[in-house]
């Protein structure tokens, strides 16, 4: 295969890909009225879904970095099975569907749950809850932002620590003052793939803290409540879930590349 050849390969695959990932988003687009759009921004549904969304996925991306920032820097610095065995858990709920996560925390956390009949002993009930949300969210969004960190973590060079630690600096510093300013852009990157998950979940979130306004739903519960009763409405809703989304990811991304360029 020839240069010329190879080359339009490659960008036939990139239109026939993109285009196909494009167009469900553009339906969502070109077959709504503006008067629809305009319903489904006053629908009641929207604002409380839309608060719920942005503070649950805030605090499950809090939760993700602060704890999933260390686990991953362990797991950089270290060689063996243990660390192995540790970066596969990480990764375990990226494979697993998003009902058998509900499933599995409704089981772990429920009234009757491994843990959650300690908790319910002491008085303290997570499922069908708002923080049931947060868990349900940090639970399926985890594996983006740590499996991210440790690839940044393996990429900062030993020698900058060494020297670090040479100069009196503790391993806690040396990792505040040179690993992580040095992963920067993967870390922001891996944590806004978190967060679109976070934002998106919708399984585990409906079999472990339910569908209830204002209380457990987020806005994609809101978009399939919508779905039972008024298609445009729903698809308002869905289009301006893509909007929030795409407008947060711009965000994150343009931090990434400033933290890149720091």
């Amino acid at each position: 295969m020839t240069s010329r050849s190879w080359s339009a390969v490659q960008q036939g695959a990139t239109i026939i890909l993109v285009s196909f990932l494009l167009l469900p988003v553009a339906a969502l687009a070109l077959t709504l009225s503006w008067s629809d759009l305009v319903a489904g921004a006053r629908h009641p549904l929207l604002l409380p879904a839309l608060r719920l969304s942005l503070a649950t996925s805030t605090c499950s991306l809090t939760l993700v970095v602060v704890l999933g920032s260390l686990v991953a820097w362990w797991v950089a610095r270290h060689r063996g099975r243990l660390s192995r065995l540790v970066e596969s858990v990480t990764q375990l709920p990226a494979v697993i569907p998003p009902a058998v996560a509900g499933v599995g925390l409704l089981l772990a956390f429920g009234r009757r749950g491994l843990l959650g009949s300690f908790l319910a002993r002491h008085g303290l009930s997570l499922a069908f809850s708002t923080p049931a949300v947060v868990l349900a969210e940090t639970f399926v969004s985890a594996p983006f932002f740590i499996q991210a960190a440790i690839a940044a973590f393996r990429r900062v060079d030993e020698n900058l620590l060494t020297v670090a630690r040479t100069l009196g600096a503790s391993p806690f510093r040396s990792f505040l003052r040179v690993a992580l300013p040095l992963s920067a852009p993967g870390l922001v990157g891996g944590a806004a793939m978190s967060w679109a998950r976070s934002l998106g979940e919708f399984g585990a979130t409906l079999l472990f803290a339910g569908n209830l306004t204002g209380r457990t739903q987020t806005l994609p519960l809101a978009v399939y409540t919508a779905m039972e009763s008024d298609l445009r409405a729903a698809q308002a809703l869905a289009l301006i879930m893509v909007v929030v989304a795409f407008a947060m990811l711009l965000v994150l991304r343009r931090m990434a590349r400033e933290a890149g360029d720091a």
